[in-house]
């Protein structure tokens, strides 16, 4: 048997990254997790996201922080990276999809999801502390509102959410012993309801993977080796399926200066840097001949949660709409669409001049000139109103953002190729034809909340400008199928074409699901990483 310095070496620590590093530290290996962002705690935290230097991740720049923003011609995606992953940042949301997500997509007939699932998403959410929402803000009581005025009071739910709220009779802020793990666990403090989830919770009741499964698999003996990115992943002795172990290279990420390259050996990989990130990683390695039998399915069917960001503004309120949980509350307009409650806590504007007035109509210059109209006839009959619903300062605690998700068909695809601008480089962009910006339905329930709860229905601008939507929640781009001709992975996770390289990350979604994605990737990684052997079982050849 050849020595390695790790059984296995996991690329991120996002959720499929952090259950991967448990669930094998539990079965006796060796798990090394090499994560590309910061190790956090609630005192190093921003205080709001105009701490740049704190918020937003674009090393290069000097920025350190957790969010990051990325451009492309079809699509603008945020997304997180931390130690953690997205969890650091995301929204808590935890919901279990509708089951028709299973019949759509490379994925169906692979296995019996709607019997086979409903156990491991059982587990993800005891793992995550899951509960139903027990505090509704000002937000979720205008969205409550607006459901009502469109008829659809009886689709509104408090959301479940990733959360220590602790017990009835315990104060907002109370500090409590670890109420998950037996006392394994760290210690945590109950929800003090300001809206600050997605800035990073400082006040330690949201549950991040940094407290539960990254953190139980430091305590077992994972490695966690945090602002370094992995550049490139080789097959041992010359093997082409990888099955004599890897050898895997590292680099610091915090900036220019890379510094020197870590090399380390070991039996498996896990590919888990999200789906962007693992695309990235994985095109790098296919065209520099690294892992040159990667499907040429990589990179097809990027999937975006069919998503559209409006909002509502109310200038002027008394109503601190940035009281709560990040996202407190959800609706169904149609039996495809959802629409979710969502806040920033109080003084996080950064995202602000993002946003602009709705107006409907057909994507493309009239309804640039629509909205060009709209903004005069605004200003010339309510100058003061339009320019406060206008202004950044002030709007977490006067926006109730809606974020609209739909379980439809719609895809783009990815390609690492040289940009126009700069040949000299190769960068991941977005091809084929466009995507759904505009969802009527949701703009329409927009303008009709804004008017029966006196505010300003909003878009954002580059939906106006470019025709190109907005999400948090991209995914797919390494399909699950039953051969490489349709997919990147088989059933298991396992990339076809090599022995024990594994994709556990939101890439290998397969179809829109409609709701948040964080909770379904920790129960199909739960799936993924059951299928393994314990280390003192020899693993069964991969027959692909």
């Amino acid at each position: 048997m050849p020595s390695f310095d790790y059984d296995f070496l996991i690329v991120g620590s996002g959720f499929g990254g952090s259950v991967s590093a448990l669930r094998l530290t539990e079965k006796g290996y060796r798990v090394l997790v090499v994560e590309m962002g910061r190790r956090w705690t609630p005192e190093s935290l921003p205080k709001t996201n105009w701490a740049l230097n704190r918020y937003f991740w674009k090393p290069k720049l000097g920025l350190r922080g957790f969010f990051n923003i990325r451009f492309f011609r079809h699509v603008i995606v945020l997304h997180g990276n931390a130690v953690g992953g997205g969890s650091v940042t995301y929204a808590n949301t935890m919901l279990v999809p509708p089951d028709a997500i299973w019949d759509h997509g490379s994925w169906a007939g692979l296995d019996d999801w709607k019997q086979v699932m409903p156990e491991h998403y059982e587990t993800a959410k005891r793992m995550m502390g899951v509960v139903t929402n027990p505090i509704l803000g000002p937000a979720d009581i205008k969205l409550k509102e607006m459901a009502a005025a469109a008829g659809l009071a009886h689709t509104f739910y408090p959301t479940d959410v990733a959360v220590f709220f602790g017990t009835a009779d315990q104060q907002p802020g109370t500090p409590s012993p670890d109420p998950y793990f037996d006392g394994e666990g760290p210690a945590r403090q109950t929800c003090v309801a300001c809206g600050g989830c997605m800035v990073g919770c400082r006040h330690n009741a949201k549950n991040t993977l940094d407290k539960n499964y990254l953190y139980l698999a430091g305590k077992k003996g994972a490695r966690i080796l945090a602002e370094t990115k992995v550049i490139d992943v080789r097959p041992l002795n010359g093997t082409p399926d990888g099955s004599q172990g890897y050898e895997v290279f590292t680099q610091s990420s915090a900036g220019w200066f890379k510094g020197p390259v870590q090399r380390f050996t070991t039996r498996g990989v896990v590919f888990a840097g999200s789906s962007l990130g693992t695309q990235e990683l994985l095109f790098r390695l296919k065209q520099r001949g690294s892992l040159p039998n990667i499907s040429d399915q990589l990179g097809n069917r990027v999937l975006t949660n069919a998503e559209s960001l409006i909002a509502v503004r109310y200038p002027g309120t008394s109503d601190d709409l940035s009281s709560g949980i990040a996202i407190g509350s959800g609706i169904y307009i149609d039996a495809n669409t959802h629409i979710e409650a969502v806040r920033y806590p109080r003084g996080s504007d950064a995202l602000s001049p993002l946003s602009t007035l709705l107006v409907n109509g057909r994507p493309g210059p009239s309804r640039i000139l629509t909205w060009l109209q709209t903004l005069a006839l605004q200003f010339l009959k309510s100058p003061l109103r339009t320019l406060r619903a206008l202004q950044p300062f002030g709007a977490s605690h006067e926006t109730l953002i809606l974020l609209c998700m739909q379980a439809i068909n719609g895809h783009l695809t990815m390609r690492l190729k040289r940009p126009w601008y700069w040949p000299f480089i190769k960068v991941l962009t977005t091809a084929g034809g466009p995507i759904p910006t505009y969802i009527p339905s949701a703009s329409r329930f927009a303008e009709l909340g804004a008017s029966v709860t006196g505010g300003v229905p909003c878009t954002t601008i580059t939906e106006i400008l470019f025709n190109i939507p907005m999400t948090a929640h991209c995914i797919g781009g390494a399909a699950m199928a039953d051969a490489p001709e349709r997919g990147v992975i088989d059933r298991h996770h396992r990339i076809f074409g090599y022995t024990n390289l594994y994709i556990c990350d939101g890439s290998v979604i397969s179809a829109n699901l409609g709701v948040n994605p964080a909770l379904t990737i920790t129960a199909l990684t739960e799936r993924a990483v059951q299928a393994i052997p314990p280390k003192t079982v020899p693993p069964v050849p991969d027959p692909s």
